[in-house]
């Protein structure tokens, strides 16, 4: 599929805390603004992806926006993790012919309708296999995504030495850059290592600042032929290669019977996968999207990627490395600490802007942007390049 395909539009609404409106208005809103970036008639549509957590029917949407009749729809499941997954749906789709332009959505009000951090606490028990694994957890307190990641981080944090200060950088990077950024809910709200190291502790060695926002918003993204977005409004963001990837004894967020919990071995797979289809390698890549839903995964995944050796990333990070000017400049846009929490959608709209050459912290001489999905489940990631 190697730059057969492209990103041609993307649209979001305003992030906040409170949208206000429900979100299917959201989707249609966000979707609505992906065509018109892109140049398109909501009549050129014929595919839809998102994911299987988004409440929002692709038959809604198209039915409230004017796009008639869809060749291809589907859902990716694993919730954040899907988010890269969606893009590489759309693109086989547009490479088999299934459809010609396919939109990916994702719409939630993630803080004002349900508080996306609460945890498990308030489902229903079910002897599903989606559900059953929790209850090997849930009895002893383990109720929460904050909770789940916090295992892991201090295995990481035995094993490699890691610290608090080290998860602590991830995040003054991230809301450093969300600082410039007028659609990040902290524009112009930049902290020290010491704002982060003063936050009260949510599940140890995980303090307030080590765990993302919960945010109302919708993002949208249409995809297309590359030859077919090269005659559209804006620059193309090629689809260099896309890869998906669930590890061996995989659990969602709580994988704890692998022989070992101190690195992403879904993030692995991906790697395996998406370094050989996009022929190119961690040096090849001038600016990266990490999906920030905790801070120790950020450093986990510029392990399993290559960024860096096992339990290197620590002094990787502490070089400065994921600042503008670093080594990978990372999360340009504030991520999902520091712009919004739209399950990732959000990121991959930041890599477009990159590879157009429009964002708001614009990396120099951008060729190459790897973008990522969520980790602790199974996940997804892409290569975008420059056309």
């Amino acid at each position: 599929m190697r730059d057969r395909t492209a990103i041609a539009g993307i649209g979001a609404t305003e992030f906040s805390k409170d949208s206000r409106r429900t979100e299917l208005r959201l989707a249609i809103e966000a979707v609505s603004a992906a065509l018109d970036d892109a140049g398109l008639d909501p009549a050129e549509v014929d595919g839809m992806v998102t994911y299987t957590m988004d409440g929002n029917d692709e038959i809604e949407i198209a039915g409230s926006i004017g796009i008639g009749d869809l060749t291809f729809f589907s859902r990716v499941h694993h919730g954040g993790g899907a988010a890269c997954a969606t893009v590489g749906q759309a693109a086989m789709a547009v490479v088999t012919g299934a459809a010609q332009v396919v939109v990916c959505y994702r719409a939630l009000n993630g803080r004002s309708w349900s508080r996306f951090g609460s945890g498990v606490q308030q489902r229903a028990t079910a002897p599903t296999a989606e559900m059953v694994h929790f209850g090997w957890y849930a009895p002893f307190g383990l109720l929460t995504p904050a909770q789940w990641v916090a295992m892991f981080a201090r295995r990481y944090m035995h094993e490699y030495g890691a610290s608090s200060e080290d998860f602590g950088r991830v995040t003054v990077a991230d809301r450093r850059h969300a600082a410039t950024n007028p659609a990040a809910w902290f524009y112009q709200r930049p902290i020290t290592l010491e704002d982060h190291q003063s936050s009260r502790m949510i599940a140890d060695p995980l303090r307030l600042l080590d765990c993302c926002q919960e945010s109302d918003g919708a993002v949208a993204l249409v995809v297309t032929s590359a030859e077919r977005a090269r005659d559209l409004r804006q620059r193309p963001a090629l689809i260099r290669a896309a890869a998906q990837g669930a590890g061996g004894d995989q659990e969602v967020m709580t994988s704890y019977y692998r022989n070992d919990i101190g690195g992403l071995e879904e993030m692995g797979v991906i790697a395996r996968a998406l370094w050989p289809a996009a022929g190119l390698g961690p040096a090849d890549i001038q600016t990266a999207v990490l999906y920030d839903h905790f801070t120790p995964f950020v450093l986990s995944q510029l392990e399993e990627l290559g960024f860096c050796g096992r339990g290197e990333a620590s002094g990787f990070v502490r070089d400065g490395n994921l600042e503008m000017g670093g080594r990978l400049p990372s999360n340009t846009h504030g991520g999902q600490l520091g712009e919004a929490y739209i399950h990732g959608m959000n990121g991959i709209s930041e890599a477009v802007r990159q590879v157009r050459g429009t964002a708001i912290n614009q990396v120099d001489g951008v060729e190459n942007v790897l973008v990522t999905a969520g980790t602790g489940v199974p996940t997804s990631a892409l290569v975008l390049s420059r056309a």
